[in-house]
């Protein structure tokens, strides 16, 4: 008779004991203030825009111009990021997007319409890229994985709400003041909550394997037709996205209620919030790559009541369903890429994811935009996007398979004597 007692089962995960993990809630809520610039800017510039004598579509045609350079620049910074370190690429980064979003204003009486283009140009290119460097960051702070999982969910989850308090504040701000007021205001919280991250240890510490750069050929190993077909998946889901905002401003327009086309992508957002929470403090059962593809499938089926063109009340129910799932999908896509990605190489890796899902929006805004003036089809683009998507995920199910559990690409800096360990 063996006296020898069973494993003691593994405690629950809990939020707080994510955050009270050194250095955790300061990375976190340091990435989310210097991230409220996202989902400030867009609207502070177009407030800017029409208020200064120009018209809608040209402050729409800025906004779109911020949105697309930051997402076209991830790369860059993320390599950047990946060869000198964090801080080095956060910092002035983040100083001159602040120093352009605050010249904006400057443009309209000494430059005109060339000038501020130009300027909004440069402050996309400039945005300091937090949301990857945040998820590169994770395996060093925390080493058990199941925290690690947690965390991302958490911070995928969160988010959604920069969103939904970003143009909050901006019309607060031009409404109280002036826009200009709101672009100093986005360019002074996007430095403040950089500064916070960028001098934390583990920021300044982090580096990435050795191995990073050894190897000469290691260049073309990211582009594995593994993470291709993982990043063409989530363009989809990004479309779905840029699809649903167009939709919204429809849907407010065809009922003469100016506030749905800020109430639904607020239910969207909250959807993704409430899902992130929940996802995050279970254990699930299966490989990563089955909840990855069981989250597309749901986010796909969320998004088919829309097709019935359903009444301001029903819709706003409907959109937080895709919500829900959308942090499923998002976790579990960077888990695959950490997984699939070659050591010192996830910065640049979850930067071109990043760029996979902004793609995706712009396209679908751009395609929703067009056929504003059909509700039919308009409805009926989340779905298309979201079915690309699960269709792509599908064809890639073998290719995805080897992402099981997260693994640490980046580390810490020891002091001298010290090994770098694997946990």
């Amino acid at each position: 008779m063996s006296l020898t007692a069973p494993p003691a089962p593994a405690p629950r995960i809990t939020y707080r004991a994510v955050l009270g993990s050194p250095y955790a809630a300061r990375l976190l809520g340091g990435t989310l203030a210097g991230r409220l610039p996202n989902g400030m800017a867009p609207v502070a510039i177009v407030l800017w825009a029409t208020t200064s004598g120009g018209s809608i579509a040209f402050g729409g045609l800025l906004s779109a111009l911020y949105g697309l350079s930051s997402a076209l620049a991830q790369p860059v910074k993320g390599r950047l990021m990946d060869r000198h370190g964090q801080t080095a690429v956060h910092l002035p980064a983040a100083l001159l997007n602040s120093v352009f979003l605050v010249a904006l204003p400057l443009a309209g009486p000494y430059g005109g319409p060339g000038l501020a283009t130009g300027i909004v140009v440069a402050g996309g290119l400039t945005t300091p890229s937090l949301e990857a460097g945040l998820r590169a960051l994770w395996p060093s702070v925390l080493p058990d994985h199941r925290l690690r999982h947690a965390a991302l969910a958490l911070d995928t989850g969160t988010q959604g709400l920069l969103y939904i308090a970003g143009p909050l504040l901006v019309a607060a701000l031009a409404s109280a003041y002036n826009p200009t007021v709101a672009l100093a205001v986005t360019a002074a919280l996007g430095l403040a909550g950089t500064v916070v991250v960028a001098f934390a240890p583990p920021s300044r510490r982090w580096r990435p394997t050795p191995s990073a750069q050894a190897p000469a050929g290691m260049v073309h190993r990211l582009a594995s037709p593994g993470l291709l077909l993982l990043f063409v998946s989530l363009a989809g889901i990004g479309f779905a996205i840029g699809s649903m905002n167009v939709w919204a401003i429809a849907m407010a327009r065809h009922h003469e209620q100016a506030l749905l086309s800020g109430i639904l992508p607020a239910a969207f957002s909250t959807g993704s919030f409430l899902g992130g929470l929940f996802y995050g403090r279970r254990r699930w059962r299966g490989t990563t790559t089955d909840r990855l593809i069981g989250g597309g499938t749901f986010f796909l089926v969320g998004w088919l009541p829309l097709v019935a063109l359903p009444g301001p009340y029903a819709a706003t129910a409907a959109v937080a369903l895709p919500g829900v799932f959308l942090t499923v999908v998002v976790t579990c896509a960077y888990v695959t890429t950490d997984a699939l990605t070659p050591a010192g190489r996830t910065s640049e890796a979850y930067a071109w994811l990043i760029l996979s899902i902004g793609a995706g929006q712009s396209v679908g805004t751009a395609l929703a935009g067009r056929l504003s003036e059909q509700p039919l089809a308009t409805a009926a683009l989340p779905s298309a996007g979201a079915a690309f998507a699960l269709v792509v995920l599908l064809a890639a199910r073998r290719r995805l398979g080897a992402s099981g559990c997260l693994s640490r690409r980046g580390r810490h800096r020891r002091p001298p004597g010290g090994q770098h360990k694997t946990p």
